[in-house]
């Protein structure tokens, strides 16, 4: 048995930078994102079938094999979205004891992703209200496109457990969940003792976090059948303040930031 599903919180978005304050997250369901997006909204499907070409991580200190994932990064200000070259993957250790410390590259975002009109809409509706939430600024963005599958038995979204990303707002959208049990979001308060548990279902809600609040994790997903193939997609948005994180502060600021 898949045992119980418990409903997310979900707020309209004209609430969704009140409920970060007072609680550290919002989450908005699939309707609310749609609306957000306005007539960007008709392009979300053109972006699902991406995640059906993923390359595997190849980082995964488990030796697991479950995950498969794209990264890039850009700059968000005023509106107005600036890539950047390509690069690493960096955290500190404080905030990713199994990964951190150490650059992973992935494989970049492709251009029917990044040319994307409900892709480009979203990180500009995410820079605005982060700019709300925590003051107008540019902000250095990443992106993650996420396949947790099951082929070995059992996928882990979170592998390094309940944590913090060291970024100022973290939005995970799910993409997709097809055959499995399992990945129920946990939100905890970095500084107290309350906690929240629900699992998102509808494909592009969304769960907006405000890093500094809160930390997180998804439990592991198991095939709906035995010996079954399920996965969960996501897409993971992080916007951080002064900078991407790096192993030399600031290196790559002033050179990976591309003339277009």
């Amino acid at each position: 048995m898949s045992g119980p599903l418990f409903s997310p919180p979900c707020v309209p978005v004209s609430q969704a930078v009140d409920a970060l304050t007072r609680r550290g997250f919002a989450v908005l369901d699939a309707e609310t994102v749609r609306g957000w997006l306005g007539s960007a909204s008709t392009e979300l499907k053109a972006l699902g079938p991406l995640w059906d070409t993923l390359p595997l991580d190849n980082h995964l200190k488990d030796g697991g094999h479950y995950r498969r994932r794209r990264h890039g990064s850009l700059m968000v200000s005023d509106s107005h979205l600036q890539e950047v070259a390509h690069r690493a993957h960096w955290q500190p250790l404080e905030y990713n004891a199994l990964h951190g410390g150490m650059e992973r590259w992935f494989e970049p975002l492709l251009p029917a992703f990044t040319g994307n009109a409900a892709w480009r809409m979203l990180l500009q509706l995410l820079g605005r209200l982060t700019s709300e939430l925590k003051g107008p600024q540019p902000w250095y963005a990443e992106a993650h496109q996420f396949r947790i599958d099951t082929q070995g038995g059992i996928g882990r979204p979170t592998p390094e457990g309940a944590h913090r990303d060291g970024v100022d707002l973290v939005a995970v959208f799910l993409v997709c969940r097809h055959g499995i049990k399992g990945g129920e979001t946990r939100v905890f308060e970095a500084d107290g003792p309350n906690g929240q548990r629900f699992t998102l279902t509808e494909p592009w809600s969304v769960l907006l976090l405000d890093d500094a609040r809160v930390i997180h994790e998804s439990t592991p997903v198991q095939p709906l059948v035995s010996g079954g193939l399920g996965w969960r997609d996501t897409l993971v948005v992080t916007l951080r303040a002064r900078g991407f994180q790096d192993e030399v502060p600031g290196s790559e600021v002033s050179d990976a930031v591309s003339a277009g």
